[in-house]
């Protein structure tokens, strides 16, 4: 059995495809002593906790406990290795469309996945980590990543005010903690710029690897950053501009290739 369990549940738009990118990268050297499990590796969970996260409904929570217990039989032996799960979609949907005002089912989710793994695993220790960032920095992110994937078409002002509640990440930490009974352990993104492996290196402090395998891990170029302003402001007037699906994802397609070329 592991002897460790570390549950990765994002949050959004705070460098976890880095970290995930990362611990991908470094899976060969990592692998006598960590077992990891990413979000390609549980897509029917991810689907599954993102729609719990819409409505909150008991039966999609069961299909949540389901899945993500069904992983957990399936799981190979790992004597004494420490096991990764991480997928920013753990805690639900990137929240900022629609009603999905914040994390509020991030608590429920978390505490299912800590009682699933503890009784598969009782004499595993079970942590929780998560990554944030600054409520400013936040928001922008996310804004951006509604326009750039969805047809968003709301200002950026009029979606901080909306959404303010949702970049408090900070205060889902502490409720989280509150309310599942495992040490929960957070850092900022904006603090892991001068780290070796960036927003990957707090999570792997957590698995007490020998000094010289930190050593030789290697860092992997920043995942899914910002694109620039004029491509982001293009997005948004294209969503505006454009009434059907296909339409507006062709003339945004066309704004991506050409600021590639540029």
């Amino acid at each position: 059995m592991p002897r460790r369990i570390i549950i990765h549940a994002g949050f959004h738009k705070t460098g976890t495809t880095t970290l995930q990118a990362t611990l991908r990268e470094n899976r060969v050297a990592l692998k006598k002593h960590i077992a990891l499990r990413l979000r390609w590796h549980m897509k029917d969970i991810v689907a599954a906790s993102r729609g719990y996260s819409t409505d909150q409904d008991p039966l999609a929570l069961i299909k949540v406990q389901s899945r993500f217990g069904s992983m957990m039989n399936a799981l190979p032996g790992m004597p004494r290795r420490t096991l990764i799960i991480s997928a920013e979609e753990l805690s639900g949907h990137l929240p900022g469309r629609g009603d999905l005002m914040d994390y509020a089912a991030a608590p429920v989710l978390l505490y299912a996945y800590w009682e699933i793994a503890k009784a598969r695993y009782p004499q595993a220790e079970v942590l929780i980590y998560l990554s944030t960032r600054s409520p400013t920095a936040w928001l922008a992110s996310a804004y951006w990543e509604h326009v750039k994937s969805s047809n968003m078409t709301m200002d950026f002002d009029t979606f901080s005010t909306r959404y303010i509640r949702a970049a408090k990440l900070d205060d889902m930490v502490a409720e989280i903690a509150s309310r599942v009974p495992a040490p929960v352990y957070a850092h900022a993104l904006e603090d892991c710029r001068d780290l070796a492996l960036g927003p990957a290196d707090p999570l792997l402090d957590l698995c007490n690897l020998p000094q010289p395998l930190r050593s030789e891990l290697v860092a992997v170029p920043p995942s899914n950053e910002r694109l620039g302003d004029d491509v982001l402001h293009a997005m948004l007037e294209a969503n505006r501009i454009h009434k059907t699906p296909a339409a507006r994802n062709a003339a945004k397609a066309a704004i991506l290739a050409e600021a590639r070329n540029a």
